[in-house]
């Protein structure tokens, strides 16, 4: 005959479900977190009406107010943000391409951007304005 087992309850409690749980939610809040940042926040100039170029391979140019240029938020000179783009148009020889620059930065700053997409020869340049101020 068998011998009979005993049954004894358990007396401890596994915890790799709650570890692995803990790991995913984890996981989860780190790609959450990293998603939501889209960009260097500026004061936008305002404009009676916006048109949208929201296109999936659009490159953002951003200037700050201190004058500090980025590209898709990482800070660039001018001679990089060149390079930069020169390698995107033999990459993809149609991109659009948009222009924050904050309402406060010098005119000249904006204007050194325009003229440098220019001799990269990009055509598809739009500027981002903020939405108008309802009167």
């Amino acid at each position: 005959m068998r011998a009979q087992e005993e049954e004894k309850p358990y007396d401890d409690i596994n915890i790799t479900p709650m570890l692995d749980l803990a790991y995913v939610l984890l996981v989860i809040f780190i790609i959450m977190t990293t998603a939501s940042v889209q960009g260097i926040k500026v004061n936008l100039p305002k404009a009676s009406a916006a048109v949208s170029m929201a296109k999936p391979q659009t490159k953002a140019i951003t200037v700050s107010e201190t004058g500090q240029i980025f590209l898709d938020a990482y800070p660039v000179t001018l001679s990089e943000l060149e390079q930069r783009l020169r390698s995107q148009k033999a990459l993809t020889p149609d991109f659009p391409v948009v222009v924050k620059g904050d309402s406060t930065v010098q005119y000249q700053k904006v204007m050194d951007i325009l003229d440098l997409l220019r001799r990269v020869d990009l055509s598809q340049v739009g500027l981002v304005t903020g939405k108008p101020a309802k009167g």
